[in-house]
């Protein structure tokens, strides 16, 4: 089975396991709302795909401000 990882936090959240903060976005003015709503200083924008290695292929970005989570999540 293929799913994302949000579909497979919120598999989890339904059975009561407890899952990091998060928010999908599908487009860059959802991911700097969801940044906002979430607060703090820092925030990981990852893309959502069922292939491996996301993070050594760049996938997975650490945005340390808003204008970083705009420009990541292009």
């Amino acid at each position: 089975m293929k799913i994302h990882e949000y579909q497979g936090k919120a598999i989890l959240r339904e059975f009561g396991v407890p899952t990091p903060r998060g928010a999908a976005c599908f487009s860059v003015d959802e991911a700097v709302a969801a940044a906002a709503q979430l607060g703090g200083k820092v925030w990981v924008v990852k893309a959502q795909i069922h292939a491996g290695g996301r993070g050594k292929g760049g996938g997975v970005k650490v945005a340390k401000s808003p204008d970083e989570v705009k420009i990541f999540a292009q």
